[in-house]
């Protein structure tokens, strides 16, 4: 037996994120907050770098320490309207600024912070960000919550190494052009019906220069099926999650059983010779 909660309400805070603004960011988030404790959510997850946007030339100035600026209106937000809280921001640190992931309990506690391992190059990350050099998963009453940062969604070996170590859920801010949108859609089951867990994955909605972000975030359960999917407006959705259906789909379909990774190590060309 497990004292692992099995059942889980998912809200998915899919907003506009003007650069540079972080005071209307900020009460945008409040609002969605709001909503989201009177839909009854234990989670609500907000889109990548959603406090000042991708304004990366300014990203060393909007960057705050760990338990400082946003992250601290981060933590407020999760004691003041009783949720789990997650969404990207800028960190300050020794090495330099990361796109961060953090997940806040309830009462306001750190339960996680994950950087962003895979810079995106077109958007000029690796010239203003440092990379982070590890997985990370957080503890939850729900059991392990795995977090990934946009880009990543197209690395399965990030997703799966979550997978393995536990990961019953993993959350995906995101800010997805919809020039991309199809990959998008796809790469975001991919990571749930692979892995035969939950994704939940939180993008951007609105205009930003020339570059249309799509929204379309979605809750997918582990047969690859979207609880909830949005449109392209601001919006709240809501999904609520039966866990129990991650052991369900890993009986019918044994792919962890059947993982061979000695194989993997072995790559042939052409015609096998032992």
């Amino acid at each position: 037996m497990t004292d692992e909660r099995q059942e889980l309400t998912i809200a998915l805070g899919q907003m506009d994120v003007p650069p540079g603004q972080p005071e209307r960011n900020l009460q945008r988030a409040q609002e969605m907050a709001e909503e989201a404790r009177r839909a009854g959510a234990d989670f609500l997850l907000l889109p990548e770098l959603w406090l000042h946007g991708y304004d990366l030339e300014r990203a060393a100035e909007w960057a705050a320490p760990l338990g400082e600026g946003g992250f601290a209106e981060m933590a407020e937000l999760a004691r003041r309207f009783g949720l789990h809280l997650c969404g990207s921001l800028l960190e300050r640190h020794e090495g330099g600024v990361s796109n961060t992931a953090v997940l806040y309990a309830p009462d306001g506690s750190l339960l996680g912070a994950y950087r962003k391992v895979h810079l995106f190059r077109l958007m000029n990350e690796p010239l203003y960000l440092a990379p982070g050099d590890r997985a990370v998963l957080c503890p939850t009453p729900w059991g392990p919550v795995g977090l990934v940062i946009c880009y990543d969604l197209r690395f399965p070996e990030l997703t799966r190494a979550l997978a393995l170590a536990g990961a019953r859920l993993i959350l995906a801010p995101a800010q997805w052009p919809i020039r991309r949108l199809e990959a998008w859609l796809l790469l975001t089951r991919a990571r749930a019906v692979e892995n035969e867990l939950f994704v939940a994955a939180c993008n951007r909605a609105g205009v930003d220069g020339d570059v249309v972000f799509p929204g379309r975030s979605m809750v997918v359960d582990p047969w690859g099926q979207a609880l909830v999917e949005g449109d392209d407006r601001e919006q709240l959705l809501v999904a609520h999650a039966n866990l129990r259906e991650i052991p369900k789909a890993r009986r019918y379909l044994t792919v962890f059983e059947d993982r061979r990774p000695e194989a993997y190590e072995r790559v042939g060309m052409g015609t096998w010779k032992p």
